[in-house]
């Protein structure tokens, strides 16, 4: 397990849907070690505290193996091409891009352990909303998440560290008794999106 790619954003100021809103989820890739505390990466930002960002979700990562099913979904939904390349690392808003590691495989508790001693633990999963929809540029793209399970991972910082492309990382489980997509289920259920 890998880490693909650290991604960062200032918070900004956008249209969608003929209103001004305030968004960082057009995360951008990073070179070299980014550090990361607490209340999150060094860099970054979050827009609306009440859903992102915080002691429990300091840092989102996002497997890099869903991004074809976005490539392929954006196409069709005629937000891109179909001779597109895949979105670009940090398009989901996601501050790791990560390769080996999936929702499927994540549990409440688990721990992401970095060679530097930096310890992430697996908090929540992440939640799509209207701003989801306009970053990957049409109306059902939270749906899709929703209907996919392809949501990602909130993760609270254990251990203080820094992280870069191409850090590996290993896997500790935690107490198993909540899976990431059981909870993601369970709160998604019955709402519309």
């Amino acid at each position: 397990m890998k880490v693909v790619s650290v991604n960062t954003a200032l918070a900004q100021k956008v249209q969608i849907n003929g209103r001004e809103v305030l968004t960082a989820i057009g995360k951008r890739p990073r070179s070299g070690p980014v550090a990361y505390r607490p209340m999150g990466m060094e860099g970054d930002e979050q827009a609306d505290l009440s859903v992102h960002g915080g002691l429990s979700k300091a840092v989102y990562a996002y497997p890099l193996e869903h991004y074809a099913f976005w490539r392929t979904v954006r196409a069709q939904a005629r937000a891109a091409g179909w001779d597109d390349e895949l979105p670009p690392p940090g398009a989901m808003g996601e501050n790791l891009t990560l390769d080996g590691l999936n929702e499927r495989h994540l549990w409440i508790g688990d721990q992401l352990r970095f060679a530097d001693g930096g310890v992430l633990v697996v908090s929540e999963p992440r939640f799509p909303c209207f701003k989801f929809n306009a970053a990957m540029g049409f109306s059902k793209a939270a749906k899709l998440m929703v209907e996919s399970g392809y949501c990602g991972a909130y993760l609270a910082v254990l251990e203080p560290g820094s992280v870069q492309a191409g850090d590996s990382f290993t896997l500790h489980p935690g107490p198993r008794e909540l899976e990431l997509l059981a909870l993601f289920r369970a709160r998604t259920s019955g709402k519309k999106f």
